[in-house]
């Protein structure tokens, strides 16, 4: 793939079977029992404003489309298709334990899991699967117990504090210690670009009042709010060790010849996942 993006990165890109997705180079002492990746817009079958990755059944897409586009993506990582487990999103922050008996759960077979922003698991041969079209995508792995999480962090919520809510679900269900955990924030909406109202801006303010310093007012009196900054944070917050947490510094609007955005392509687009399995 070029790399074409505007702005310095924590990423590999990766093209294999015609697919091209990225990872983080801080799980790849990991990739004997880790597979992750975030996809790209590139190397699928769907057309028009979906073209050609597109993975999720709710946009302008057909079914036949977004079938193949899974399988072909699990085929470049290796994976079985009918292994991954599906969110179904809806800007909270509950976080679900997921195991084996949820496979193919939204993808193969009808699904009970729904208004959940995040999935963990600790077993293997669990694909977990979250959607993104500019919010912010969360990797978790605890390199001792061998447990995952996956979370879809957008503006609403980064203020409810997705990141936190994820590691104390996997404290409970799996014993995990932050100190264990390394993390990825993954390509979405930058500061550059994300541009909000002063509501938002005070909704920040008032769930993390160090948040000010993520949040930028321009000449005009414009907000601009640096997500993956603020979620760094509250990583760090919750014990998470600073140099265990890769952060992409890649904004999805300013590339979206790469990544669908929602914002760069005007809310006609199609959506990118973000995917991870223990082996």
């Amino acid at each position: 793939m070029k790399n074409m993006l505007s702005a310095s990165s924590n990423i590999t890109y990766v093209k294999r079977r015609g697919v091209e997705f990225v990872q983080f180079p801080i799980f790849k002492k990991f990739e004997d029992v880790l597979v992750h990746c975030f996809t790209t817009r590139r190397g699928g079958v769907s057309v028009g404003e979906c073209e050609s990755l597109n993975l999720s059944f709710n946009r302008n897409d057909s079914r036949e489309n977004v079938m193949e586009n899974f399988k072909r993506i699990a085929s470049a990582l290796d994976i079985d298709y009918r292994n991954m487990v599906l969110s179904s999103q809806v800007h909270g922050c509950r976080v679900l334990a997921v195991t084996k008996d949820d496979r193919g759960k939204g993808l193969v077979r009808s699904s009970d899991i729904f208004g959940y922003d995040g999935l963990v698991t600790d077993q293997s041969e669990v694909a977990l699967v979250t959607f993104y079209a500019d919010c912010v995508p969360l990797f978790f792995f605890d390199s001792k117990r061998k447990a995952i999480g996956l979370s879809h962090s957008g503006w609403r919520g980064t203020v409810k504090n997705i990141a936190a809510e994820t590691i104390r679900v996997m404290k409970e269900a799996y014993g995990t210690d932050p100190q264990d955990i390394y993390a990825a924030i993954g390509p979405s909406i930058g500061c550059c670009c994300f541009e909000v109202g002063q509501e938002v801006h005070d909704e920040f303010i008032n769930a993390f009042s160090w948040s000010r310093d993520y949040c930028k007012k321009d000449v005009k009196g414009k907000y601009f709010i640096d997500l993956q900054g603020i979620i760094k944070k509250s990583m760090i917050d919750e014990g998470i060790p600073e140099d265990r947490i890769c952060i992409s510094g890649v904004c999805t609007k300013c590339n979206n010849h790469i990544f669908f955005s929602h914002r760069g392509d005007k809310g006609r687009t199609g959506s990118l996942a973000a995917i991870m399995q223990i082996r």
